[in-house]
């Protein structure tokens, strides 16, 4: 194999496959990237068995072939290379060249025979939707998955489409996040629980323009993300989801209207008082008077804020996670928030004035006369 491609061009498409380098790998050829020479076009591909990655390049093509490099060594290598032509070529000694300009590597090599293939996936049922939509709906929904690797389907987001409307749902135990959206053209109707890991990997590679378009495919255990040059592969997570439409349907008492970036302010300051690891709940009250109050104390100081809502309903005293409620509110984009509540120990609801983003949040155990 030997080849000439400009730097960039190739720092880029290593910095998108070595999302699928895994950070210990079982056997050393897992630790590669795999280069494949043919057409005019090089192809580069890591796999760490559960998640893989291939895209390609225009390059200049000397020889045809195949192998495979470390891809920490050689994403370092090329990292820190002139900006300029850089030349590669493998031996038939298991040794690859990399020149450029001044600097010649000789680094080892192996053919990429033992190499995996990246996983089959059918593509009977798919979907499409713009870069920049998936994008978002990853942003607004990700920081709800569990890391917790005993519960399998608490570390990855549940895609559910019917008739068009793509619902994504995710949830730790602690909080629900939802997001809705209505799809383009005509898609399958699809029920998939995809892995945290993966999501978080595409919509680092992923493109913020909403012209461009993923398309994206469903077997009954894998799936694949197809857009630009770029093909990724993931395994399902297999198992029934949970069951949640009665959580984000209960009744309510009260329901409130607030302006999220002044809530954000009021939530924001008083977290200054919180240490790592303190458990300490934010205590929310909110009376006839249409204000909503919040307090902190914490061993470092203690915290009051106060703001104006709109209010329909009860009152109500309430403890929360900041964090938690932080958390939905910097992923809505719009100026209100519309918060609905029944009682100090029944979840609270958050949404956006669309209904399209759906935040559930358990409090925390209070007594409420205490304050």
């Amino acid at each position: 194999m030997r080849i000439k491609c400009r730097k960039q061009v190739l720092l880029s498409a290593i910095n998108i496959v070595s999302k699928a380098v895994p950070s210990k790998a079982s056997k050393p050829i897992l630790d590669c990237i795999l280069l494949e020479v043919k057409g005019g076009i090089l192809k580069l591909t890591a796999n760490n068995m559960n998640l893989g990655i291939e895209t390609t390049v225009e390059c200049t093509v000397l020889e045809e072939g195949v192998c495979a490099l470390d891809a920490k060594l050689f994403s370092d290598i090329i990292r820190r290379l002139p900006d300029s032509e850089v030349y590669i070529q493998s031996s038939s000694d298991y040794n690859a060249t990399i020149e450029c300009e001044k600097s010649d590597f000789k680094i080892p090599c192996w053919s990429g025979d033992d190499f995996p293939d990246l996983m089959d996936v059918d593509k009977d049922k798919s979907i499409v939707i713009s870069q920049l939509g998936l994008r978002d709906i990853i942003r607004q929904t990700i920081f709800s998955i569990s890391d917790n690797e005993n519960s399998k389907m608490m570390s990855g987001e549940h895609f559910e489409v019917v008739n068009n409307r793509l619902t994504v749902v995710s949830l730790d135990g602690h909080r629900i996040s939802l997001r809705k959206v209505d799809l383009k053209g005509e898609n399958s109707d699809v029920s998939a629980t995809i892995p945290g890991k993966t999501l978080q990997e595409i919509s680092k590679i992923i493109g913020n323009e909403a012209e461009k378009y993923i398309t994206i495919y469903f077997s009954d255990n894998t799936m694949s993300f197809e857009f630009d040059n770029t093909r990724v592969v993931s395994r399902l997570i297999d198992g029934d989801y949970f069951k949640i439409a009665h959580m984000i349907s209960m009744d309510t008492t009260l329901t409130v209207k607030a302006n999220k970036n002044e809530l954000m302010g009021c939530i924001d300051r008083a977290s200054i008082l919180i240490q790592e690891n303190d458990k300490k709940p934010i205590i929310v009250r909110i009376l006839n008077d249409n204000n909503l109050y919040i307090r902190l104390d914490t061993n470092k100081g203690s915290n009051n804020e106060e703001m104006e809502i709109e209010k329909e309903g009860d009152e109500i005293t309430i403890g929360f996670n900041p964090s938690f409620i932080m958390d939905a509110l910097r992923v809505i984009d719009d100026d209100k928030v519309n918060i609905y509540l029944k009682d100090s120990k029944s979840p609270c609801i958050i949404k956006d004035a669309d209904d399209t983003f759906i935040y559930v949040i358990l409090p925390i155990n209070i007594n409420p006369d205490a304050y």
